[in-house]
Protein backbone atom coordinates (compact mmCIF):
# COMPACT_ATOMS: atom_id res chain seq x y z
CA UNK A 1 0.00 0.00 0.00
CA UNK A 2 2.75 2.42 -0.47
CA UNK A 3 3.46 4.68 -4.03
CA UNK A 4 5.88 3.22 -6.58
CA UNK A 5 4.90 5.71 -9.36
CA UNK A 6 2.96 8.71 -10.13
CA UNK A 7 1.48 10.62 -12.93
CA UNK A 8 1.59 14.22 -13.64
CA UNK A 9 -0.63 15.53 -16.33
CA UNK A 10 -0.65 19.04 -18.19
CA UNK A 11 -2.55 20.62 -20.67
CA UNK A 12 -2.79 24.05 -21.86
CA UNK A 13 -6.14 25.16 -24.20
CA UNK A 14 -6.60 28.12 -26.54
CA UNK A 15 -10.31 28.63 -25.51
CA UNK A 16 -12.46 25.37 -25.76
CA UNK A 17 -9.32 23.49 -27.67
CA UNK A 18 -6.79 21.75 -26.28
CA UNK A 19 -3.52 23.16 -27.93
CA UNK A 20 -1.09 21.06 -25.88
CA UNK A 21 -1.27 17.81 -23.63
CA UNK A 22 2.19 16.55 -22.03
CA UNK A 23 2.13 13.28 -19.69
CA UNK A 24 4.85 12.25 -17.23
CA UNK A 25 5.52 9.09 -15.95
CA UNK A 26 7.78 8.65 -12.97
CA UNK A 27 8.62 4.92 -11.67
CA UNK A 28 10.99 4.36 -8.72
CA UNK A 29 12.43 1.11 -10.59
CA UNK A 30 15.58 0.16 -8.67
CA UNK A 31 15.57 3.03 -5.44
CA UNK A 32 16.10 1.16 -1.95
CA UNK A 33 15.92 3.88 0.09
CA UNK A 34 14.18 6.91 0.48
CA UNK A 35 14.26 10.36 2.81
CA UNK A 36 12.43 9.91 6.13
CA UNK A 37 9.76 12.17 5.48
CA UNK A 38 8.62 8.85 2.58
CA UNK A 39 9.67 6.17 3.71
CA UNK A 40 6.61 5.31 5.29
CA UNK A 41 4.23 5.96 1.92
CA UNK A 42 7.14 5.31 -1.11
CA UNK A 43 8.50 2.05 -2.56
CA UNK A 44 9.84 0.39 -5.45
CA UNK A 45 9.44 -2.33 -7.91
CA UNK A 46 12.92 -3.50 -6.50
CA UNK A 47 11.87 -3.10 -2.73
CA UNK A 48 8.30 -4.58 -3.75
CA UNK A 49 9.66 -7.29 -5.65
CA UNK A 50 13.26 -8.06 -4.15
CA UNK A 51 15.40 -7.84 -7.14
CA UNK A 52 16.57 -5.33 -9.48
CA UNK A 53 15.15 -4.16 -12.70
CA UNK A 54 16.05 -3.61 -16.06
CA UNK A 55 15.04 0.46 -16.15
CA UNK A 56 15.45 -0.15 -20.35
CA UNK A 57 12.95 -2.94 -20.07
CA UNK A 58 10.87 -1.07 -17.58
CA UNK A 59 10.23 1.44 -20.52
CA UNK A 60 9.79 -0.80 -23.06
CA UNK A 61 6.86 -2.03 -21.22
CA UNK A 62 5.32 0.98 -19.91
CA UNK A 63 5.52 2.06 -23.63
CA UNK A 64 3.72 -0.89 -25.03
CA UNK A 65 1.19 -0.79 -22.37
CA UNK A 66 0.92 3.17 -23.23
CA UNK A 67 0.48 2.23 -27.05
CA UNK A 68 -2.21 -0.84 -26.39
CA UNK A 69 -4.10 1.60 -24.45
CA UNK A 70 -3.99 4.31 -26.95
CA UNK A 71 -5.37 2.10 -29.89
CA UNK A 72 -8.17 1.72 -28.06
CA UNK A 73 -8.75 5.01 -26.87
CA UNK A 74 -8.34 6.00 -30.88
CA UNK A 75 -11.53 3.98 -31.54
CA UNK A 76 -13.70 6.56 -29.70
CA UNK A 77 -11.84 9.75 -28.35
CA UNK A 78 -12.56 8.94 -25.17
CA UNK A 79 -11.99 6.27 -22.35
CA UNK A 80 -15.18 4.26 -22.57
CA UNK A 81 -13.14 1.15 -24.17
CA UNK A 82 -10.68 1.53 -21.50
CA UNK A 83 -13.22 2.20 -18.43
CA UNK A 84 -13.92 -1.35 -17.06
CA UNK A 85 -10.11 -2.32 -17.19
CA UNK A 86 -9.37 0.60 -15.60
CA UNK A 87 -11.81 0.27 -13.05
CA UNK A 88 -10.71 -3.00 -12.34
CA UNK A 89 -7.14 -1.89 -10.79
CA UNK A 90 -8.38 1.54 -9.05
CA UNK A 91 -6.71 1.46 -5.87
CA UNK A 92 -9.57 3.77 -4.24
CA UNK A 93 -12.82 2.15 -5.84
CA UNK A 94 -14.78 1.89 -3.00
CA UNK A 95 -13.20 3.96 -0.31
CA UNK A 96 -13.41 7.01 1.27
CA UNK A 97 -11.48 9.75 -0.34
CA UNK A 98 -11.15 13.31 0.36
CA UNK A 99 -11.14 16.10 -3.02
CA UNK A 100 -8.18 18.66 -1.97
CA UNK A 101 -9.86 21.40 -3.17
CA UNK A 102 -9.41 24.71 -1.84
CA UNK A 103 -12.59 26.46 -2.89
CA UNK A 104 -14.49 23.41 -2.58
CA UNK A 105 -13.00 20.23 -0.33
CA UNK A 106 -15.02 17.48 0.45
CA UNK A 107 -15.28 13.86 1.22
CA UNK A 108 -16.90 11.02 -0.53
CA UNK A 109 -16.63 7.57 -2.01
CA UNK A 110 -14.59 6.80 -4.79
CA UNK A 111 -17.28 5.02 -7.73
CA UNK A 112 -14.65 5.12 -10.62
CA UNK A 113 -14.42 6.49 -13.25
CA UNK A 114 -16.44 8.16 -16.30
CA UNK A 115 -15.88 8.28 -20.36
CA UNK A 116 -13.82 11.25 -20.00
CA UNK A 117 -11.57 9.64 -17.14
CA UNK A 118 -12.77 11.72 -14.45
CA UNK A 119 -13.33 10.37 -11.03
CA UNK A 120 -16.16 9.77 -9.91
CA UNK A 121 -17.05 10.46 -6.10
CA UNK A 122 -20.38 10.08 -4.44
CA UNK A 123 -21.02 12.81 -2.02
CA UNK A 124 -22.69 12.54 0.94
CA UNK A 125 -25.68 14.12 -0.24
CA UNK A 126 -25.71 10.91 -2.29
CA UNK A 127 -24.62 13.53 -5.62
CA UNK A 128 -21.99 11.88 -7.94
CA UNK A 129 -19.25 14.60 -8.08
CA UNK A 130 -17.25 14.52 -11.42
CA UNK A 131 -12.94 15.27 -10.25
CA UNK A 132 -11.31 15.97 -13.24
CA UNK A 133 -8.08 18.26 -12.30
CA UNK A 134 -6.40 18.52 -8.76
CA UNK A 135 -5.40 16.13 -5.69
CA UNK A 136 -7.94 13.08 -4.13
CA UNK A 137 -6.89 11.76 -1.28
CA UNK A 138 -7.68 8.17 0.23
CA UNK A 139 -7.74 7.13 3.76
CA UNK A 140 -4.91 5.13 5.35
CA UNK A 141 -3.09 5.32 1.96
CA UNK A 142 -0.11 8.15 1.06
CA UNK A 143 -0.72 8.94 4.87
CA UNK A 144 -3.89 10.60 4.83
CA UNK A 145 -6.31 9.62 7.57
Amino acid sequence: RKKACGILTEMELDGDQIRDIVVGIGINVNTVTFPPELQDKATSLRREAGREFDRCQVLSEVISCFEEAYEVFEQTCDLSGLKAAYESILINRGEMVKVLDPNHPEEGIAEGIDERGRLLVRMADGNIRRIGAGEVSVRGLYAYV
